[in-house]
């Protein structure tokens, strides 16, 4: 769910920028991933990862599809091959179907010789098998992360080139799939297709990836010959004289605008009543999917900010400059953000209840507020009561 990339919140929320803005949007939607790994997750600090955007989305370019395995599951680049698990596989099993050593294969990929294997689990080889091609065109074992196209669908269709050779990169410890994506400047999607991550994006350490080389972007460009660009529209005073206007003098004095009490702004909620506004004061900034993935609502600084709702707190991490960020799990997978506060009054692992407080707001004049189902962002508005 570019990226991380969570600065915007230390502006005014009219003043904020775009960019910052995604940042935000970025580093939220991570923090909400982390809390979605469970118990055994891990909850870094937001800074130990790469400096600047947490995100991949913008300075990604698009990875090509992933080839075709064979029958045996054997996907064949320049200088690798890897293989694809079948459901119920164990590295021993895939070993003995390509004729490797069942120890080799498992300790190569960091795993148990009778560990198990989801479908389309992607494993390293350590040596190449004789006998595949680079790739194919109608194999008998179903990738399920390749692209259907009606070109990969014909029985008879050419087999495609293989793609630049991809590089190999070992996970180590504190590594997400969300870093290794940004370090080689790919989409974290693209990352998971290409491996067959989970739908948590787990990695272990010493997992061996293999990363795609992105295409290009290639801006097109559009010449034409001198005196044969776009013609210069004729202006409307050529047909008919302006009308008539009457000006205000510069040096009159602007009109006074109204001021808006935004504690009376706020009109009932029309959602589903799941959640209780997690502070009190006007909704400032509404949800817009993808660029603001929450609500912006106004709060004085140490403003009491309690849970939406009964759960158990997943997270507690800061962004980029310190400011705490909360997150809390519900039933139903659902996940609520909290950010923008001065300080936090719970930890990682506490269970609370509807109303209890989590902290107060911070300097900025606003907290923002999401929820989350899985990497998806939803209108928290829908849920309110």
């Amino acid at each position: 769910m570019t990226s991380g990339r969570v600065m915007a919140m230390f502006g005014r929320a009219e003043g904020r920028d775009m960019g910052s803005t995604r940042r935000l949007a970025a580093g939220l939607a991570a923090a909400a991933l982390l809390a979605s790994c469970g118990a055994r997750g891990f909850d870094p600090d937001l800074r130990g990862w790469l400096p600047g955007n947490l995100g991949t989305a913008e300075a990604a370019a698009e990875a090509p599809a992933r080839p075709q395995p064979d029958e045996r599951g054997v996907i064949s680049f320049p200088g690798s091959q890897v293989v694809l698990a079948r459901s119920g596989d164990t590295p021993a099993a895939v070993a003995a179907r390509l004729g490797l050593s069942g120890d080799a294969l498992a300790r190569h990929n960091a795993l148990p010789a009778d560990a198990a294997l989801t479908a389309g689990a992607v494993l390293v080889l350590p040596q190449r098998v004789a006998g595949a091609a680079a790739t194919t065109s109608a194999p008998a074992l179903r990738d399920p992360f390749a692209a259907a196209s009606p070109a990969a669908a014909g029985a008879g269709a050419a087999p495609r080139p293989a793609p630049a050779n991809p590089r190999e990169h070992v996970v180590t410890a504190g590594e997400t799939a969300w870093s290794v994506a940004r370090r080689y400047n790919i989409s974290v999607q693209d990352l998971a297709s290409w491996n067959g991550l989970p739908a948590d994006m787990g990695l272990r350490v010493g997992q061996r990836l293999i990363v795609p080389a992105a295409a290009a972007r290639v801006a097109a460009a559009t010449t034409s010959a001198p005196g044969q660009g776009s013609a210069t529209p004729l202006p409307p005073s050529a047909a008919a004289p302006l009308p008539d206007e009457t000006t205000r003098p510069a040096a009159s004095p602007a009109p006074e605008a109204p001021v808006a009490d935004l504690g009376t702004t706020r009109t009932a909620a029309s959602g589903s009543g799941r959640f209780r506004m997690p502070v009190q004061g006007s909704i400032i900034r509404v949800y817009e999917k993808g660029r603001n993935d929450g609500i912006d609502i106004a709060a004085p600084t140490g403003s009491t900010v309690a849970a939406a709702g009964a759960g158990t707190v997943a997270a507690v991490t800061r962004d980029t400059a310190g400011v705490p960020i909360v997150v809390v799990r519900h039933e139903g997978d659902l996940m609520t953000v909290y950010a923008g506060l001065g300080d936090v009054a719970v930890s990682k692992g506490d269970t609370i209840g509807t109303g209890d407080r989590i902290g107060a707001a911070g300097n900025n004049g606003f907290v923002h507020f999401e929820v989350r189902r899985g990497f998806e962002s939803l209108d928290p508005e829908t849920f309110l009561n």
